[in-house]
């Protein structure tokens, strides 16, 4: 029997050992790592059909994992250990991929910087006095330190595709309903979904297929077709055309950002693809009609815990979750209004454009902070992700390139419902014509870790 799936798997496992005491990426580590990964090689050896199989996977740990801890990064649920997988790790398993641990996130997937007061400070690979953004700080960590080639997060405001900016690496958030939700605790059911991050735009894509489809236990997933993304980048992207609302989203950026993202543009145009330049009113006022929303749905779900326990959260998602306690029924009913305006404009821009395109983040990762500052850090990285969560589109996270200080950036790709395929083709097409995404923190990541592990 091949070893190359088993000598990969070792290979993470040792690179979790040599990094997670400073990155706190992960929570816990699979145990039985190695024998799922002698397992599927058997299966591979006989020519079974498993698309993920030699891809091993971190979960962001909000997603069940039968008989192994689930603790949503808190307290609370610091030993709770579910009975079933959830049917986004079943699909995994099916496939073929191999699990790798559990990664760490924001306290209950509610923040930007997963400065995790109970499992770790997440800490950046590219620059460990950063943050790694969040709440899937984990995930985008552990896939950029090698510690795993994909990871599962999940996006309500964008908490898969900043981690992914944050860390160098490609981030999908789904259309709302596309991947089922079941098994995941909530943040705002209305707006939660599950996604794949990884370093190369086709894994990503490999690992969205698996895990789409419908579940009758999510009361938001829909039955709908999945396009093949391997179809739609075989046809191609000469011609599309790709709307860059120039106003809103190259406003107010670090300056090496803008500079970044001004030459993926360039990288499309030698690609044939046409840049449009388009006004979309209403995209800066999206995050905060969303913003209430997210922050009452989620003080909803922990109503009992604030009630009756509330010095077992950390104290900045304590604060997060006494404002969404005071959103008043009027904000609500106002941002509903404002998210059916919203969409009536984006269907009309689609008819004019294929794609949208901004930065990810408006900056590189931001220093580490401490939790007073959270909410401030959050709102300041989230700028260019909410907009897409309002309207439940699929948007896509992709390298664009490293600023001066050695941070990556990122630009974000937005496509109509349903249509992940086309910005997974055009995300892959970019990358098979740029190479950022093949840049390791590698020596430099772990000099810089060593520096804090010795400061420590």
């Amino acid at each position: 029997m091949s070893q190359n799936l088993v000598d990969h798997v070792k290979q993470q496992l040792s690179a979790v050992e040599g990094q997670n005491e400073v990155l706190r990426a992960m929570i816990s580590v699979n145990p039985e790592a190695l024998v799922e990964a002698q397992a599927v090689q058997l299966l591979r050896d006989k020519g079974a059909t498993l698309p993920l199989a030699g891809l091993t996977v971190s979960l962001k740990d909000n997603i069940d994992t039968a008989q192994w801890c689930t603790s949503m990064g808190s307290e609370f649920f610091r030993h709770h250990v579910p009975d079933t997988d959830a049917p986004v790790v079943q699909r995994l398993r099916r496939a073929g991929a191999v699990l790798m641990g559990k990664a760490n996130l924001h306290e209950f997937a509610f923040g930007g910087t997963t400065q995790n007061p109970h499992h770790g400070l997440g800490r950046n690979p590219w620059d460990v006095d950063c943050i790694p953004g969040g709440s899937s700080g984990g995930s985008g960590s552990s896939v950029a330190a090698g510690m795993c080639d994909v990871s599962l997060g999940t996006d309500t405001g964008g908490s898969i595709r900043i981690p992914s900016a944050l860390n160098g690496v490609a981030g999908l958030r789904p259309t709302q309903g596309r991947v089922p939700n079941t098994g995941c605790f909530p943040v705002s059911a209305a707006y939660d979904t599950i996604g794949p991050l990884a370093r190369a735009v086709a894994d990503v894509a490999r690992t969205y297929e698996v895990i789409a489809g419908y579940d009758a236990g999510d009361d938001v997933c829909e039955d709908r077709p999945v396009d093949s993304w391997a179809h739609a980048y075989a046809k191609g992207v000469k011609g599309l055309r790709i709307g860059v609302p120039m106003e809103w989203c190259l406003a107010q950026l670090e300056p090496e950002v803008e500079r970044l993202v001004r030459e993926a543009l360039q990288v499309f145009t030698g690609m044939q693809v046409e840049i449009v330049a388009i006004d979309l009113p209403g995209a800066a006022e999206a995050q905060g009609h969303l913003m209430p929303m997210v922050h009452a749905d989620a003080a909803a779900v922990h109503a009992l815990r604030l009630a009756e326990e509330p010095g077992t959260f950390g104290p900045d998602v304590l604060e997060r979750l006494r404002q969404g306690q005071s959103v008043s029924s009027v904000q609500y009913a106002n941002a509903l209004r404002f998210k059916e305006r919203w969409l009536r404009m984006l269907d009309a821009t689609f008819k004019s454009v294929d794609v949208i395109l901004t930065p990810t983040c408006p900056v590189t990762a931001p220093q580490r902070v401490n939790t007073s500052r959270m909410i401030e850090t959050t709102r300041g990285i989230s700028r260019f992700t909410y907009a897409w969560s309002l309207a439940g589109t699929p948007a896509l996270s992709v390298p664009c390139g490293f600023a001066s200080n050695g941070l990556p950036a990122a630009i974000q790709l937005i496509a109509p419902h349903w249509q992940e395929a086309r910005i997974l083709a055009l995300g892959a097409h970019y990358q098979a014509h740029t190479a950022h995404h093949l840049k390791h923190p590698g020596r430099e990541g772990t000099q810089a870790a060593s520096v804090a592990r010795s400061a420590a």
